[in-house]
């Protein structure tokens, strides 16, 4: 049998034409497995009717999650497995991604999944822990990100980002764009006369508050608080299909 196979290899190999045929044949089947589900994903992905979009100070805070590298120790994915769901909460939805570009998903985990973080902690907690993870989780081996409390958040820049995510089909609404320097600037500003746009806009679960304790500026440190506290909660469907299968 082997020396069949041997013989058969040797000869597919000297013939160019079989040898592209052979391969040609064996990346098809590999890419019609990856491929075919996309034909029903429209049946297989479940949607979410009260799904809401990132404000323009938490797309600011997931670009700078990003930026930071983040993802490469927390991913933002957790399976249907007993322990992580014990661990973590509800596993994770397609639907909870659909306007993340790129998605964070992955098992690589120096650091716990954040995909459930929102409201976990409160914002002087988040705040410490970047600034000084060892202060608040001893075995921590997280660098310390204290230098965003001292960078003033950049936001002329998040028309155009936020266009370029519509462009992807996140639906952010002209008005939305107009105003994302501004709606940034206000949620993190809950005394500013601009919050009402804010809530008007994005929702009244929008969280309007100082999310880094120091209310004379808006810092990069804001825009990640903000960002992590809203991880798991633009949702709430997670929670109810959890519900279901309890009862």
């Amino acid at each position: 049998m082997f020396d069949f196979q041997a013989r058969t290899h040797y000869r597919t190999e000297r013939h160019s034409m079989a040898l592209a045929l052979g391969i040609i044949a064996v990346a098809s089947v590999g890419g019609m497995v990856e491929i075919a589900p996309l034909f029903t994903i429209d049946e297989t992905v479940e949607t979410a009717a009260d799904m809401r979009l990132y404000t323009p100070l938490e797309q600011a805070g997931r670009d700078i999650y990003i930026r930071e590298g983040c993802y490469a120790c927390h991913s933002q994915m957790i399976r249907t497995l007993r322990d992580e769901v014990e661990r973590y909460g509800p596993y994770s939805l397609a639907a909870e991604s659909q306007y993340d570009h790129p998605m964070l998903w992955g098992s690589k985990r120096t650091g716990p999944d954040l995909a459930r973080i929102g409201g976990k902690y409160s914002d002087d907690w988040q705040s410490r822990h970047l600034i000084d993870p060892r202060s608040v989780v001893p075995q921590s081996v997280m660098p310390s990100y204290a230098f965003l409390q001292r960078e003033v958040l950049e936001t002329a820049s998040l028309p155009p980002r936020l266009a370029a995510l519509r462009t992807v089909g996140v639906p952010y609404s002209e008005e939305q764009i107009a105003n994302a320097t501004t709606d940034a600037l206000a949620q993190a500003r809950p005394d500013g006369g601009a919050v009402d746009g804010v809530i008007d806009r994005y929702g009244e679960a929008t969280n309007i508050r100082v999310f880094d304790g120091d209310p004379g500026r808006v810092t990069e440190m804001d825009a990640l608080v903000a960002y992590l506290q809203i991880l798991g909660r633009l949702t709430s469907l997670p929670y109810e299909i959890e519900q279901i299968v309890e009862n």
